[in-house]
């Protein structure tokens, strides 16, 4: 007697679950769909259908499903990650976003919006917002707020060579997605993205020298929102089976999970103009952390700690003093010093 759809999805789940998977019932509809082609709707209503030897649900399925009972990332078996309405390539090399990155991205795009709305009509009509992404990674982040804000001119900069073509990939699939929009009239794209090698924490990145400027010797001074999603986490943290796929310099960062953070602070700095923002993803228990490293540079105001959807500190904002709605310089009662920007080194 032949398996039905659902008999298969139990079984999947059933697997799933005996071997600790978090999630074994959105993890085996997702491999149902990548390998069968099908949505969820039409595995819902064809649950009862019997699936024949040479379906993909018997013939490749069960060989996924194993893949994935072995804690193999559901992204590398499947070969995308979702970042907002994008679907970006992923594998072995690059680190996976995860939905956490998703909350920071949105806050991101919509501190962007209003910031375009509350600038000079005169900027306004010159220039969509300036965005830089330390560490991208897969292009994450700076490929999700360029495709929210068709204005926005985004550089992406990842030091590591594999998962930087990595992010040119997904850069090229986004470009297509975007140009076929412009084609059936969909939002006109003013801005630009490009995706850069360079390291975060090196000043000269930014460095002005008169014979090799850096590479975003450009955007000194310039940039409305500098955003990153670092290594942080801390070495001695115990993490699942599926982190220890991603590449180790893309998760750990030391043993406070600040060694990229901190030293990166120069770079954020040297970047922002008056009134820029700043957001930093960081390790639940680092919070304090980031809020002591962006005060001690003494150059922001407005520093807050916002939560995941479990409640947990996830990343930091920050405005840059000497501009932007809140005024031009900071009130008594946000954390800032006098010390200077070696304090982040």
């Amino acid at each position: 007697m032949s398996p039905t759809v659902g008999s298969i999805l139990a079984g999947a789940v059933a697997a799933l679950a005996d071997a600790g998977c978090p999630s074994p019932q959105a993890d085996a509809e997702q491999l149902m769909m990548h390998v069968s082609g099908r949505s969820r709707t039409d595995l819902v209503l064809s649950r009862r259908d019997s699936v024949p030897a040479d379906d993909p649900l018997v013939a490749r399925l069960p060989a996924l499903v194993a893949r994935r009972a072995a804690r193999e990332p559901l992204q590398h078996i499947i070969g995308t990650a979702p970042m907002g309405r994008l679907e970006l390539a992923v594998g072995p090399g690059v680190f996976v976003p995860r939905p956490e990155t998703e909350l920071m991205a949105q806050w991101c795009v919509d501190a962007l919006g209003k910031k375009m709305r509350d600038d000079a009509p005169e900027r306004r009509k010159a220039t969509g917002p300036t965005v830089v992404d330390l560490c991208t990674g897969s292009g994450a982040l700076a490929l999700a707020i360029a495709d929210a804000v068709p204005a926005a001119d985004v550089t992406g900069v990842e030091i590591d060579g594999v998962a930087h073509g990595w992010a040119l990939r997904n850069l090229e699939s986004c470009r297509g997605l975007w140009a076929g929009e412009r084609a059936v009239a969909g939002p006109p794209r003013t801005g630009d993205v490009r995706i850069i090698r360079g390291d975060a924490t090196d000043t000269a990145l930014v460095a002005e020298t008169s014979g090799a400027p850096g590479p975003l010797a450009h955007l000194r001074g310039r940039v409305d929102l500098v955003v990153s999603n670092p290594p942080y986490v801390p070495l001695d943290a115990d993490v699942g089976p599926e982190v220890r796929h991603d590449p180790h310099h893309a998760v750990f960062g030391g043993t406070d999970g600040l060694d990229v953070i901190g030293p990166m602070m120069n770079v954020v700095c040297a970047l922002l103009r008056p009134g820029g923002l700043v957001a930093i993803e960081h390790d639940d228990d680092s919070g304090a952390d980031v809020v002591k490293l962006l005060a001690g540079t003494g150059r922001f105001r407005g520093i807050e700690v916002h939560p995941d959807l479990a409640g947990r500190d996830r990343f930091t904002s920050a405005i840059m003093i000497g501009g932007g709605s809140g005024g031009e310089q900071p009130s008594g009662d946000e954390p800032t010093t006098d010390e200077g920007i070696d304090q982040a080194t």
